[in-house]
């Protein structure tokens, strides 16, 4: 599956909650978006996610972090993923 991230920011409907955002991306991109975790930022839930762009070197990557002997990672393993971070307000960024 190819992923332009691009004209993924510009197909983004406007939410008015993190759940219609949570609901749209899941139902375009299924089990390639995840989530990551969450966090309050200025008073304001932030949930942050990963939309998995290549799965094998994502799986490897978090294989490899979560090793207790090596962290060692692939540079590569960072252009596997791109961040999807979604306030509780449904505000959508999205990093490459």
């Amino acid at each position: 599956m190819e992923f332009n991230i691009e004209q993924l920011a510009e197909e983004l409907p406007d939410f008015s909650d993190h759940e219609g955002a949570r609901h749209w991306f899941t139902q375009k991109y299924g089990e390639r978006f995840v989530l990551r975790e969450t966090n309050t930022i200025e008073g304001k839930k932030v949930y942050f996610y990963h939309l998995i762009k290549e799965p094998g070197l994502y799986n490897e990557y978090l294989e490899n972090i979560s090793d207790d002997v090596s962290h060692e990672i692939n540079p590569d393993a960072f252009r596997s993923y791109s961040t999807i971070e979604i306030s509780e307000d449904g505000d959508v960024s999205i990093t490459i």
